[in-house]
């Protein structure tokens, strides 16, 4: 197995930075935005993009926490008993601007599970994507409003992501190869 790193610490915070503008513009501001991170990774990229917001619009973007597990189309296959964690999601999300955030848009399998998880809890005025990394192979037509960067890979290719707030050491994304 091999592994080349396409994302280092500060291009992803520099992807960060950049999506939390694209998002004030194109939603004129933050005043109804909301932002919910898919359970992993997209937890901490929510609370990354929020503080951004909070620095360049002066306001405090709340964000949730979404828990997609039983929502999965591939639940059957991952064995006889899922790990589920909690949802929190503090807020009225019905009337505001959603704004979904994971960490790899692949077949959008994951985006589709977590809008079914999100229209239950409430019904937003509208609801966006925002993905760290884009890299194809859609299996569902779904895509990010906001990508900090478009990755082609083969589909025998994985992206993995680290965090320090999930992973501990060092920011990154890597393609890894089966060799």
């Amino acid at each position: 197995m091999s592994e080349k790193q396409i994302l280092a610490a500060d291009d992803i915070r520099r992807a960060v930075t950049r999506i939390a503008h694209e998002i004030a513009e194109r939603n004129e501001g933050v005043a109804n935005v909301a932002l919910v991170g898919i359970r992993r990774r997209g937890v901490p990229l929510a609370a990354r993009i929020a503080a951004v917001l909070a620095e360049i619009e002066q306001v405090r973007v709340p964000v949730g926490i979404l828990d997609i597990t039983l929502y999965r189309d591939d639940l059957g296959l991952r064995g006889p008993a899922p790990v589920v964690h909690a949802t929190a999601i503090p807020f009225d999300i019905t009337g505001r601007t959603v704004i979904l955030v994971d960490d790899v848009l692949y077949t959008g399998r994951t985006v589709r599970a977590a809008l079914d998880a999100l229209t239950d809890l409430g019904r937003p005025s509208r609801i966006q994507l925002a993905v760290l990394v884009d890299r194809g192979h859609r299996e569902l037509p779904i895509r990010a409003d906001f990508v900090g960067k478009n990755v082609p890979t083969a589909r025998d290719e994985r992206i993995t992501t680290r965090l320090h707030e999930v992973d501990g050491g060092e920011d990154g994304v890597f393609i890894v190869r089966q060799d």
